[in-house]
């Protein structure tokens, strides 16, 4: 099938590794599950995005397949994305962090090297490797973050040794003194004694939504199918921060009880109170009042409720909250 025939919009997401699992799984709470007939395919599809389809690659490649025009958008992690990025690139972040895939980029250091235990002892220790006319060797599979950040802290004797293998071990054959990698946990370093150092932290990452947005705003119909993506994962994004809260007050009218309610800023929720009539079996004016709070925030609301004598309370979370405009489909369409 010719994607660029069929106007379908082309998202990749890692075919396999740390990052394949979580990001189906965050699709599917997204309320976009994704069909995938035969695990041996490359492609599947969002039945409820059906011009949407799903490329697999592999997670290093995928910021540049949605440069080059390959693949329209993809999830990735951050790190990925700003070591390919450049400054003339047509790539962009929509949506920076997705809430899962959290991991840093760290210097690992030989557990041996005792008195190393700050960025400033790298330093130091780069100059005493150049007065003995050699460089700190540091492999990495992020050649040009790491450069950027040693030489922003102060540390210009070295040499980059890229690597797309298994870094761990470098220090131990000796063809790096130390390594910079990604680790979410810190616990493969720790098992092939290597320790983290204080700064010596390159960056935080987690997965993010990227998009090649020029190009998809030249075609109408995969623009469509991206504002409905985006708006999807950005409103499940913003629901997960809040909670509706319903409770049954007793009063006069809605406005009596809006009054009430609104005279306290936990009570008053995010935007104010939906106020609607109780049909009680005693004929009681009772009124139902729902607010969305932040998460929180639950206790404080709760208590309060009590106090202004609320029954029936129940707590819901919002599968989606969508807002006035998504600042992530404004920055697609070039608004912002």
């Amino acid at each position: 099938m010719n994607y660029r025939r069929s106007k379908l919009l082309r998202l990749a997401v890692s075919s396999s590794g740390a990052l394949h699992e979580p990001t189906l799984s965050f699709l599917d709470k997204c309320g976009l599950s994704v069909s995938r007939t035969d695990v041996r395919k490359y492609t599947a599809e969002i039945p409820n995005l059906p011009n949407v389809t799903i490329h697999f690659q592999r997670g290093s490649d995928i910021p540049q397949n949605v440069e080059s025009g390959n693949s329209d958008m993809g999830i990735v992690g951050e790190d990925r994305f700003i070591e390919s990025s450049n400054e003339n690139s047509d790539t962009e972040i929509l949506i920076n962090n997705l809430g899962f895939g959290q991991a840093e980029l760290l210097i690992g250091i030989p557990d041996s090297w005792v008195d190393i235990s700050t960025i400033a002892d790298l330093a130091d220790l780069s100059i005493d490797f150049r007065e003995n006319k050699t460089d700190l060797r540091i492999a990495t599979k992020y050649p040009k973050s790491v450069e950027n950040f040693l030489l922003k802290s102060g540390i210009n004797h070295f040499s980059i040794i890229p690597s797309n293998g298994t870094l761990e071990i470098a220090p131990t054959m000796g063809y790096a003194d130390l390594i910079a990698d990604i680790s979410s946990t810190g616990t493969t370093l720790r098992s092939n004694r290597l320790k983290t150092i204080q700064g010596g932290t390159i960056m935080k990452s987690s997965c993010c939504l990227i998009s090649n947005s020029s190009m998809i705003r030249s075609d109408k119909k995969k623009l469509q199918a991206a504002i409905g993506l985006i708006e999807t994962i950005d409103a499940h994004l913003n629901a997960s921060t809040f909670l509706s809260v319903t409770a049954n007050l007793k009063g006069d009218s809605p406005n009596s009880i809006a009054e009430l309610v609104l005279s306290e800023k936990l009570t008053a929720g995010i935007q104010g109170p939906t106020i609607s009539q109780v049909y009680s079996k005693d004929s009681s004016c009772w009124y139902a009042v729902t607010v969305i709070i932040k998460k929180n925030e639950l206790l404080p609301v709760l208590q309060r409720f009590r106090k202004l004598n609320a029954s029936s309370l129940s707590v819901t979370k919002p599968y989606y909250i969508f807002q006035n405009k998504s600042n992530a489909v404004e920055k697609l369409l070039g608004n912002s």
